[in-house]
């Protein structure tokens, strides 16, 4: 199983299949699943700077795609103990995420990039039955600009960055 999976993952790093690779991070990472997409996003980047807007529209639409699966898993589970008493999910993380949820609405998911809280934020959104396509707008433009920020920051810091990781070795 692991040399199957080392092979998959091999595949994936081929250059022509960067943006796959790249939209699979990023929908698995907007998943309750701790993994990051800029890593993915970031090395693509720095590697083939002409597909900057292609990587960015992708991890856009994977992200918002695992946000979306986020808010499902929440209704699921939400319609799943239907009838038995409401509880708060469990967890601090849940709970600000909750908190923000009863105060804005569909337009908090405009936060679902935020690390710890966002994935929670989805799931939420969905166990508190809040209107799908909304939410998964505001998710879609919050991670838009997340993304753009983060390349943007990149591009411009990288060219500083690349002496002074070579100066110690990196």
């Amino acid at each position: 199983m692991d040399h199957w999976f080392a092979g998959v993952i091999a595949w994936l790093a081929l250059p022509q299949y960067g943006l796959l690779t790249l939209f699979v991070v990023s929908v698995v990472s907007a998943t309750l699943l701790p993994l990051g997409s800029e890593p993915a996003l970031a090395g693509l980047v720095l590697w083939n700077p002409s597909l900057i807007w292609w990587a960015i529209v992708v991890a856009t639409l994977g992200n918002t795609l695992g946000g979306a699966i986020s808010w499902a898993t929440g209704y699921g589970v939400e319609r799943a103990y239907e009838g038995i008493a409401h509880k708060k999910p469990p967890g601090p993380a849940s709970r600000r995420a909750h908190a923000l949820i009863d105060r804005y609405g569909a337009a908090a998911c405009l936060l679902s990039w935020l690390p710890v809280v966002g994935d929670p934020l989805c799931a939420i959104a969905g166990w508190l039955r809040l209107p799908f396509w909304p939410c998964v707008g505001y998710m879609a433009i919050g991670k838009f600009l997340r993304y753009l920020v983060y390349t943007t920051a990149l591009v411009w810091l990288w060219p500083h960055l690349k002496p002074w990781l070579a100066l110690h070795g990196f």
